[in-house]
């Protein structure tokens, strides 16, 4: 039984209740963090540039703690419209400052025609679909990107399949589902390597993938298989999600990286907060819904780290800010231990450094918050509205 936060709301949706059914009272928990995601988006939100930045960071100066928006992010505004896309249309407009997110979409749309990046075209045509737009040129643009042949990270990969699948009812994706399917079937792994094929990567990493790397290619193969009627489809996705819930720590951390050979942990840490109580939630919820396997019980022990979080005294959840800080790591040079790992599971699956944390311990959090961890967030556990 999880205690209920003093200012916590219920969320009212059939996934808060179904985690209620495993974890008493984890559903308001929710509901308060999916009320603070909204304010977070809005502390966020720069309304002079219709922009979502890179990020907020908690900065220290001589009069105290102030918050303060860096860069931007294509990405990041997608994935926030996809998130407020769930509120009511008039909580959109308080947040986006009278846009609601059909147009914030609409504008990533127009930007992501600019752009070459490959996950941003996916997240603008998934992001339009979701607010009742079909973005034909952008789909031809990602039909393009599954079928030349170079090699593509894993995650744009999952992406452009859901977002085929998304907005195939508004116009024919047929093929562009067919091939971005295709692609993620390819590899035959117990877990997902960081690209497709695993040889796109340098030879030291090309066996690693990360949490990212998995959960969104369990969403986007369970939305297919919906979709389909294809059970393979669902098979697989049972196959990741089996792989990374029999490796979730003990106080529910989703960890960091894995090897595609056999699943095992390559590098525990970070330990990132949206993977916990969006990430997680959105890819395993929609995998269950879709016919495969539940896994509640990892999806509450995963959210319940917000609370417990044994590696920190320091709170994660901000109440002030409506923000939730990014993660927990480790006192170490930059990169350091992700390198290690690599390196020495490269040599042998499942080889492992002894007293790694004893040299690099976990505990200091990353005091900033990315908008597209508050947009997992709503999209996580909010149903759509109608339009």
């Amino acid at each position: 039984m999880v205690a209920t936060h003093p200012h916590a709301q219920q969320v009212g949706t059939a996934r808060a209740d179904a985690i209620d059914q495993v974890s008493l009272g984890l559903g308001a928990w929710m509901g308060h963090l999916v009320s603070l995601a909204a304010r977070g988006l809005a502390t966020a939100y720069d309304p002079d540039a219709d922009r979502f930045p890179q990020t907020v960071r908690a900065v220290r100066e001589p009069g105290g703690v102030h918050l303060q928006r860096e860069g931007t992010s294509l990405r990041y505004a997608s994935i926030a419209a996809l998130g407020l896309s769930r509120v009511p249309l008039a909580q959109q407009q308080e947040i986006l400052g009278g846009l609601g997110a059909d147009e914030t979409a609409a504008l990533a749309v127009r930007r992501a025609q600019l752009s070459d990046d490959v996950g941003a075209i996916a997240l603008a045509t998934w992001a339009a679909a979701e607010t009742g737009a079909y973005a034909r040129h952008l789909v031809a643009r990602l039909w393009s990107a599954v079928t030349e042949g170079d090699p593509l990270s894993t995650v744009d990969a999952a992406w452009t399949l859901t977002a085929a699948v998304k907005a195939n009812a508004l116009g024919d994706t047929d093929d562009l589902v067919a091939a971005a399917t295709a692609l993620m079937l390819r590899h035959d792994g117990p877990a997902y390597p960081h690209t497709l094929p695993a040889s796109g990567s340098s030879r030291w990493r090309a066996h690693v993938g990360s949490f990212a790397d998995q959960v969104y290619p369990i969403q986007a193969l369970a939305l297919a298989a919906t979709l389909s009627g294809d059970h393979a489809l669902l098979e697989r996705a049972d196959r990741t999600a089996a792989t990374i819930v029999a490796a979730q720590g003990e106080a529910g951390q989703w960890w960091w990286h894995y090897d595609a050979r056999d699943g095992s942990v390559v590098e525990r840490y970070p330990v990132y907060s949206v993977h916990q109580h969006a990430m997680a939630p959105m890819a395993l919820f929609d995998l269950w819904e879709a016919g495969g396997a539940d896994h509640r019980e990892a999806i509450a022990r995963g959210a319940g780290w917000l609370i417990s979080h044994p590696e920190t005294l320091d709170e994660l959840v901000h109440e002030r800010y409506g923000l939730v800080w990014r993660k927990v790591g480790r006192r170490e040079p930059p990169k350091a231990a992700r390198a290690a790992g690599a390196l020495t599971t490269s040599v042998r699956a499942g080889l492992r450094i002894p007293g790694l944390d004893l040299v690099l311990p976990p505990g200091p959090i990353d005091h900033e918050c990315r908008p597209y961890e508050l947009g997992w967030l709503l999209y996580a556990w909010l149903p759509p509205v109608d339009r």
